[in-house]
């Protein structure tokens, strides 16, 4: 499966910024091991639905720790039997883009 997700605190730091919270979080899926990347707006990880699920509940631990409130936006690509998505799907959208 391929999760995008968000997660943000619920109150900003001094200067307004929830850059350092953020970090906490995708550092929690980075150090997971699965295939992940990272994008202005989402992060991506790919997996089987109890490790994706384990990693995006401890990354909104991590936040929750710097914060009384958590967001958290999820999408989910279920398609069981495949892996490797997270390029392939981009692949294909590029070999029509020509």
């Amino acid at each position: 499966m391929l999760v995008a997700f968000s997660i943000s605190p619920g109150s900003a730091d001094e200067d307004g910024s929830v850059s350092e919270a953020v970090a906490a979080a995708i550092r929690v899926v980075r150090e997971s091991g699965l295939p992940n990347e990272t994008n202005a707006m989402f992060t991506n990880i790919e997996g089987e639905w109890d490790e994706v699920m384990a990693v995006i509940k401890r990354a909104v631990d991590v936040v929750a720790a710097r914060s009384n409130r958590v967001s958290l936006v999820l999408k989910a690509d279920i398609r069981p039997g495949f892996t490797g998505q997270l390029a392939a799907k981009v692949a294909r959208i590029d070999e029509h883009l020509g």
